[in-house]
């Protein structure tokens, strides 16, 4: 028995052995598996924040590039508008404007030799600023005022072919501080931009970290940090981006990123606290060191609640940086990550669509509803978006009332019909209203040709293809034609002062025809561009480009001086003078003092009154700021000599108080009233509109008229005059003099 005791104590004892060398291997494994997990840990910690902090300043490096290239795009565009301009009043009013709208603080011009006096910056000894030099060679450039961190924007302003000014654009320190300090550091990032020599050219609100760079770093502390700091020197002189994390002399851990700019050879430098991401951690890591040698169950759960939190917080942090607050869904930071792991699992050429969607007319929701209601509004858009993409899909929104979709396909009939049945889908809460409402979403979209170029690039495009939309409902694509549409417009643009210089422009007439006995009572001036090595040109190209850049002024004037020699030829022809209508657009009417130069005609050619007739469109009156500058220059019109017409009636909302406010002598039926003469109600609105005519002494005019019975109508319901192919088409000058002898042969 004895023997069976000591061999089961002795089995007994063994066995506690085995458990307790079990217990103390597990124990032993688990502090071993503790430290190494530790380790790793702390390297994922620390790969981790660089990445966060690389992303974010790569980010904050590409939206400081952008708004810069903004800033020149914006300045070479002001720079052609200029180049036009020959006062120096215009001139310096347009820059006063313009410098409030582009949120510079001043926009001034620059002459040579007269580099002293800077607005807003005081005396600059401008010969040692650079980038001026290159500016006028013709370069445009970015600069800094070193003792004021003042950015100089510069573009040269060219006039036939010389460069003897610069466009210049400045945005102090102040201003351009928002734009560098970053948001996505809790406040705790700091960052500044240098040159490739290591000098500041913009610093943050507290530039000493920056200034005692060299003295930030611990020395003899960590070899690694010190050959990071050798690496950066370098790549700093190369422009390459980099990041690395050090130990600072007062002990605490922080994260440098240097992002190059590629704007000069400036970079962005970013500092961020270590421990931003890893913090937290840290002290629960310690905390599991404290209770190691305890229980092997509580330092598992331990370990498990760490980690638990640990993703939990990284996971917080996720969707604070790449969550949209209002809809809970993807921001544009998460649509960019998504496309780029898009691009990194392969996608092929055109296989992609991104698409960009617009709300049109979201204000007037808020403004009816209430902002709650929007904010619905945008949630109930998303949420729709999100149920008709699939797996490989994105759907994100962008800024305000803006989304975008990355669709896997690129065939334009499979986007349309999807995008059908979303705007159906989206628009499916109105079968629930007593009032139907729908919302309008404007859709534009750009097929990825090339799936390594940025993002950015696309959305862009589609972003272009929205607002150049033509049906209303459809979703246009952009392509290379609107680059050529914009191409073709900037050679128009460079084309017109020498061809109203060789007077390529050429003044066509459209006679006017009086009812009463059949006789000429006037014509319409209209415009004609017969290039000598582009040939005909259409108004329908020229004239809405004039009307954007602002030389439709330069175009009226030159018809209306066309027109003023023309009538002084037949005056001393002893031809008999009818009157002949001028268009004119409304950026006149941006000019208080714009009808000087057409009076100074009428008198320098000795034009008798009532024969120059100035049309205005209707849409020159709906403008209600400039409704009583309106009123008052038909007053002065009239003063000089001259007839007022309004063309275009009756397509606008407002034409009867038009004509109560506004003292016009004719009034231009518009040709849309007459596609369906014979419809009764089109007819009672013609008569209404004559008689009215009639009853306030206007004449009427009934233009685009065709057909033998629109004429039979028109004069049954007594129409002044008539104007259109029924009679005759535009004419050249000699032609019109052919075409109706009788009536203006004297």
């Amino acid at each position: 028995m004895r023997a069976k005791y000591d061999q089961a104590q002795n089995r007994s004892s063994a066995g506690h052995g085995v458990q307790l060398g079990v217990i103390s291997a597990i124990l032993l494994l688990v502090i071993a598996l503790m430290l190494w997990n530790t380790s790793g840990l702390k390297k994922a910690l620390k790969a981790s924040t660089e990445q966060y902090v690389t992303d974010v300043s790569d980010q904050l490096a590409s939206d400081i590039s952008s708004r810069f290239h903004i800033y020149q795009m914006t300045l070479a565009a002001l720079s052609e508008e200029l180049s036009s301009f020959s006062g120096p009043d215009e001139t310096q009013q347009l820059l006063e404007r313009q410098a409030d709208i582009l949120d510079f603080d001043a926009l001034f011009i620059i002459e040579k030799n007269k580099l002293t006096d800077l607005p807003d910056l005081g005396e600059v000894d401008l010969q040692s600023v650079p980038g001026i030099k290159d500016a006028f060679a013709g370069q445009q450039t970015v600069t800094y005022i070193e003792d004021r961190q003042n950015l100089l924007f510069l573009t040269p302003i060219e006039q036939d072919g010389q460069i003897d000014s610069v466009l210049a654009g400045v945005r102090s320190k102040e201003n351009m501080q928002q734009l560098i300090q970053p948001k996505s550091f809790s406040g705790h990032g700091l960052t500044c931009i240098i040159d490739g020599t290591g000098k500041v050219v913009l610093s943050p609100t507290d530039l000493k970290p920056f200034l005692q760079l060299d003295s930030v770093f611990k020395e003899g502390e960590d070899l690694a940090a010190e050959q990071a700091i050798a690496q950066m020197q370098q790549n700093i002189a190369q422009q390459q981006a980099g990041v690395f994390q050090f130990t600072a002399t007062d002990d605490s851990q922080l994260v440098l990123s240097y992002r190059p700019l590629y704007v000069n050879d400036w970079l962005l430098l970013t500092l961020v606290p270590a421990g931003l991401i890893s913090g937290s951690a840290d002290a629960y890591m310690l905390r599991a060191f404290l209770i190691v040698g305890g229980i092997v169950a509580v330092l598992t759960v331990f370990l498990l609640l760490q980690l638990r939190y640990y993703r939990t917080s990284r996971k917080y942090l996720e969707q604070v940086a790449f969550t949209d607050q209002l809809t809970g869904g993807m921001n544009q930071a998460a649509f960019r990550l998504a496309y780029e792991k898009l691009i990194s699992l392969g996608m092929d050429p055109g296989a992609y669509t991104v698409i960009f969607l617009n709300v049109r007319g979201f204000k007037l929701i808020n403004e009816n509803f209430g902002v709650e209601a929007g904010n619905d509004t945008l949630r109930h858009i998303y949420v729709s978006l999100k149920r008709h993409i699939q797996a490989d899909e994105i759907a994100a929104r962008g800024a305000a009332d803006q989304f975008f979709l990355c669709l896997h396909t690129g065939d334009k009939e499979t986007i349309q019909k999807r995008l059908d049945q979303l705007m159906a889908d989206i628009n499916s809460f109105s079968q629930h209203t007593d009032i139907r409402y729908y919302l309008t979403i404007l859709q534009g979209a750009c097929v990825v040709e090339d799936p390594a170029a940025d993002v950015t690039i696309w959305q862009d495009r589609a972003r272009m293809a929205c607002k150049l939309q033509g049906e209303k409902g459809k979703c246009a694509f952009y392509s290379a034609e609107m680059l050529e549409q914009m191409k073709k417009e900037q050679e128009l643009g460079a084309l017109f002062e020498a061809s109203l210089k060789n007077h390529d422009f050429q003044v066509y007439l459209q006679p006017k025809v009086r009812l009463t006995d059949g006789r000429l009572a006037g014509a319409e001036a209209l415009v004609r561009w017969v290039h000598p090595q582009r040939g005909t040109i259409f108004p329908s190209d020229f004239i809405p480009l004039f009307e954007k850049t602002g030389d439709i002024c330069k175009l009226d004037l030159y018809v209306f001086e066309e027109v003023c020699i023309l009538l002084d030829r037949w005056r001393r022809e002893g031809r008999e003078l009818v009157p002949i209508s001028v268009n004119m657009s409304r950026a006149h009417f941006k000019n208080l003092n714009f009808l000087r130069p057409f009076t100074a005609l009428k008198e320098r050619y000795h034009i008798p009154d009532t024969m120059i007739e100035i049309e205005l469109t209707e849409s020159t009156f709906f403008d209600e700021q400039q409704r009583k500058l309106v009123q008052n220059s038909v007053e002065e019109m009239h003063r000089n000599g001259f007839l007022c017409s309004l063309d275009d009636f009756g397509v606008g909302f407002s034409s009867l108080a038009l004509l109560k406010e506004f003292d016009v002598d004719t009034i231009k039926l518009d040709r849309q009233f007459f596609d369906d003469i014979a419809s009764e109600k089109a007819q009672k609105v013609i008569a209404s509109f004559v008689q009215l005519a009639a009853k306030l002494h206007i004449h009427t005019v009934a233009e685009g008229i065709e057909t033998q019975s629109q004429l039979a109508f028109l004069r049954a319901v007594g129409c002044d005059m008539i104007q259109g192919y029924v009679f005759s088409k535009p004419l050249s000058i000699s032609d019109f003099e052919r075409w109706a002898p009788p009536a203006i042969e004297g």
